[in-house]
C-alpha cells in the first residue's frame, strides 16, 4: 500500500518505525536535521559516520565522514545533492561500519496479514553504492543468523503494514556479525 511505500521510501521514517517494531537498525540519528542537532548527534554517534539523504537512495546524497572537521562539509553537499536528487534536503546520520556486508531479504506478504521471507542474497558487491553481484544464499550467514534476520525483515514489513513482495536490506557488520 503506499502508505508502506511512503513510510520504508523515507529513511527517517523507515528507522523510526522499524526500530519501534523491535527490529535492529544501525545505530544513528533521524530526528531534527538542522546543523546544529547534527553536529550535536554526530558526536554521540561518533566518527567515522555516514551522512545520508532521508528521501535517498542508490548512493545520493550520502558521504562518509571520518572526522568531525569534515562534517559541516559533508551536510552541505549531501544536502545540496538530496534536493537535487530527490527534492528533499533532509539528512540522517549512522554510524559507518567498514567493510559492512549488505545482506538484503525477500519479503512477501497478503492482504490479510500472512508475512514470510524468501531467504536472502548478499549485495556487498558494489560500485559507488550500487550493486555489482548478487550472491545467494549469502556466504557469511549460518543458519541461526540467516533465522534471526530473516524474523527481523518480517517484522520489518508488518511495522509498516506490507503486502506484496519487497526487499528488506540490512548491514552486518563482519567482525561482530551484528545486523
Amino acid at each position: 500500500p503506499s502508505e508502506a511505500i511512503r513510510a520504508m521510501g523515507d529513511k527517517a521514517a523507515a528507522r523510526q518505525r522499524t526500530q519501534a517494531a523491535g527490529v535492529p537498525i544501525v545505530p544513528g540519528y533521524h530526528g531534527q536535521d538542522d546543523d546544529a542537532r547534527l553536529k550535536e548527534a554526530a558526536t554521540q554517534i561518533g566518527y567515522p559516520l555516514l551522512v545520508k539523504a532521508a528521501a535517498g537512495g542508490g548512493g545520493k546524497g550520502m558521504r562518509v565522514v571520518q572526522r568531525e572537521d569534515e562534517l559541516v562539509e559533508a551536510l552541505a553537499g549531501a544536502r545540496r545533492e538530496a534536493r537535487r536528487a530527490f527534492g528533499d534536503p533532509r539528512l540522517i546520520l549512522e554510524r559507518y561500519i567498514a567493510n559492512a556486508r549488505h545482506v538484503e531479504f525477500q519479503v512477501l506478504g497478503d492482504q490479510h496479514g500472512k508475512l514470510l521471507h524468501l531467504f536472502e542474497r548478499e549485495c556487498s558487491m558494489q560500485r559507488r553504492h550500487q550493486k555489482i553481484i548478487e550472491e545467494a544464499p549469502s556466504p557469511l550467514l549460518d543458519a541461526a543468523l540467516r533465522q534471526e534476520m530473516g524474523a527481523a525483515a518480517v517484522e520489518a514489513a508488518r511495522a509498516v503494514g506490507y503486502f506484496s513482495a519487497g526487499t528488506v536490506e540490512f548491514i552486518v557488520d563482519p567482525q561482530t556479525r551484528r545486523f
